[in-house]
């Protein structure tokens, strides 16, 4: 277990805009930081950061939550782990105390494979360089290649030693078990079921996540046995997805946000030799088809993509099939063709950088061109041919989602095919028709298919679910001033008192609902507000930061998302002298006019029982009901003198 003095100390060095701008590209809108979610595909940034109050959330998907909630969300750590990934980032020393065997246990199989990976990893690098074996081939082959040691450390390469069970029986003396082993995917099994190194006599490329850690490994085999393949990768575990996954983009990440340009080519070496050039901001779909998810990756980074393929035609033609699923993300792409018989790693290697960044510049071409051309040169002229090329360019533009854009390419296309503009727009909207009338079928089928409608729970924490001024809408906006002000001190009346008594916020809200015995009726509400009794009867009044980053989860992010705020005064208006006012420059009326509404609801609410109840009274009760409906009438009316008092 972490000491509650480090996770206190972690906390407070966390930057919520730092932490999240390792995965997002953030732009400042007025107080608050904008961009792109990366929980969910959008294309207009609903994504809020908030410094000031150290959360983030999408006003799109509804996610929400700190810092750390940020880390366990993205990357699918336990709450300890992501502690530990903030407290390296942050250079904080952790001090844990002993687990129990029961808390060992309790490690879920997500954590133990980052550890074998990180673990494996260390091995296959010492191995590289500490063993005869590694050095002679492994390392050698990369020095062949041209890799220097630096850039062979910073991607941690590695080599396994060409045994049937070398890794196996080291993991083994370390103290790792054969469930985690094979669920690792570094062993395979034998008919046998014994289970032996699956990279053996391979030199190794770790693959890291967003944050840097292992989640998998490809390895080149260094034999010339014909009958083997020349690169395998880890297969699908718990934490490696293939189609998820882009080599290199923890190494790149930064470069391409600093140059608003990724760079995407095919393999292992092609983005270790681009980056030992000085083009960091390059990734690799890793010899797989460019996915979504991959494309999504990118799009968090940057809207621009460049594609380095082999100058072969089949690797030219490669390229064209991952176009379209980029256009229709709404990214613009570009395409380099290298020389005959050059790779991005041949290419970089065997030119000086200054004339590889002047080719890219000169020779990338946007796809319309690029596909055109590359197309046309096998129609030799045929009519019929000819068409499907204009076909299959048409249906790409359709894809792109910006008009203005679409415009631009048709006009392009148009000039290169030698065909009129109104033809290709005719066209293209055709496809568009089609394309969105086959979108909502699916979506009526969708709808009226008992059978694969999903059930969507409603959101407990969206105010816009809830009826304004109802009595769930106004718990929550008087739990939101008690997070906010609880701590502000204010001259507030208490109810039966005619003198104003300067208290806190929080003893002010406290004791009002516990003089009239009010129960919350939403039960998130109710538990924030007994763990405000709780801290206060030690004298001690929570705040945000309290709530934000409390352990629970339930109560964190639902304390988030009752302070979150889509919108913020520009500082814009200060030029002008115009001095917009806030909720809390006036906290005493805010939160006046909050709990006395709250309370005017509960009546409003036990008057309707009342006289409903009144319907089937008999005589003896009916009298009774009157009596009580009276007195809550003469509360209400107080209520709402009071109410008309304030308003300002």
């Amino acid at each position: 277990m972490i000491k509650r003095e480090i996770v206190n100390a972690i906390i407070d060095a966390a930057r919520i805009e730092e932490v999240v701008g390792d995965f997002v590209t953030l732009k400042k809108r007025g107080a608050n930081m904008l961009g792109l979610c990366p929980f969910h595909n959008e294309k207009t940034p609903s994504f809020t950061v908030s410094p000031a109050k150290g959360i983030y959330k999408c006003f799109g998907c509804g996610k929400a939550g700190s810092a750390v909630h940020f880390i366990m969300e993205h990357e699918h750590y336990s709450y300890p782990e992501a502690l530990k990934y903030l407290a390296r980032k942050y250079n904080i020393t952790i001090e844990e105390t002993e687990r129990t065997p029961e808390e060992i246990l309790l490690d879920d199989t997500k954590d133990r494979l980052f550890n074998i990976n990180s673990f494996a990893q260390q091995y296959f690098s010492e191995i590289l360089f500490e063993n005869k074996s590694g050095r002679d081939i492994g390392l050698s082959y990369f020095k062949e290649r041209g890799f220097i040691e630096n850039t062979i450390k910073t991607f941690q390469l590695g080599y396994s030693l060409d045994e049937f069970d070398a890794f196996v029986k080291h993991a083994k003396h370390n103290g790792y078990k054969e469930d985690i082993i094979s669920k690792s995917g570094l062993v395979t099994t034998h008919d046998d079921g014994k289970i032996f190194d699956r990279f053996r006599g391979r030199v190794i490329f770790p693959i890291h996540n967003l944050s840097g850690r292992v989640i998998g490994f490809g390895g080149r085999i260094m034999s010339a046995d014909k009958s083997k393949a020349k690169y395998i990768n880890s297969p699908e575990t718990e934490i490696y997805h293939k189609s998820d996954t882009l080599y290199g983009i923890f190494f790149a990440k930064s470069a391409i946000v600093s140059h608003d340009l990724c760079y995407l080519v095919e393999g292992y070496t092609d983005v270790i030799s681009m980056f030992q050039s000085g083009f960091k901001n390059v990734v690799a779909s890793s010899g797989t088809s460019l996915t979504i998810e991959q494309i999504r990756l990118i799009k968090r980074f940057t809207h621009n993509i460049t594609i380095i393929y082999d100058g072969d035609e089949a690797g030219l033609k490669a390229s064209l099939r991952g176009i379209d699923m980029i256009l229709e993300e709404g990214l613009n792409v570009r395409i380099i063709p290298l020389p005959e018989k050059e790779d991005p790693d041949s290419f970089v290697r065997n030119n000086p950088s200054s004339e590889v960044d002047n080719y890219f510049k000169n020779k990338a071409q946007d796809f319309i061109r690029f596909k055109t051309e590359l197309l046309l040169k096998e129609t030799n002229n045929d009519p019929l041919k000819k068409a499907e090329v204009i076909k299959d360019v048409v249906n790409s533009i359709s894809l792109i989602p910006d008009a203005i854009n679409r415009a631009v390419y048709v006009q392009e296309c148009a000039r290169l095919l030698d065909i009129k503009e109104q033809t290709l727009i005719t066209e293209i909207n055709k496809l568009i028709r089609k394309s969105f009338n086959k979108k909502n079928r699916s979506e009526t089928e969708e709808d009226t298919s008992p059978e694969i409608l999903p059930v969507e729970k409603p959101d407990s924490i969206n105010k816009t679910l809830l009826v304004k001024d109802g009595i769930e809408y106004l718990e929550r906006s008087l739990i939101e001033k008690l997070i906010l002000y609880g701590k502000h001190t204010a001259d507030y009346y208490f109810d039966g008192e005619n003198e104003a008594e300067a208290v806190s916020t929080a003893e002010f809200i406290v004791n009002e609902i516990k003089y009239d015995n009010l129960e919350f009726s939403d039960a998130i509400c109710k538990k924030i507000f007994e763990l405000f009794e709780e801290e206060m009867k030690q004298e001690n009044i929570p705040d945000e930061k309290f709530f934000i980053n409390h352990p629970d989860s339930e109560i964190a992010l639902n304390a988030i998302s009752f302070i979150a705020n889509p919108y913020s005064v520009s500082e814009n208006w200060k030029d002008y002298n115009v001095r917009i006012k806030k909720e809390s420059d006036d906290i005493l009326n805010t939160v006046c006019r909050t709990i006395y509404s709250l309370k005017a609801a509960y009546i409003k609410k036990l008057r309707a029982e009342i006289q409903e109840k009144m319907k089937s009274a008999d005589e003896d009760e009916l009298l009774s009901l009157m009596l009580k409906d009276k007195e809550y009438k003469e509360q209400e009316m107080v209520i709402n003198n009071f109410l008309n008092r304030i308003i300002t």
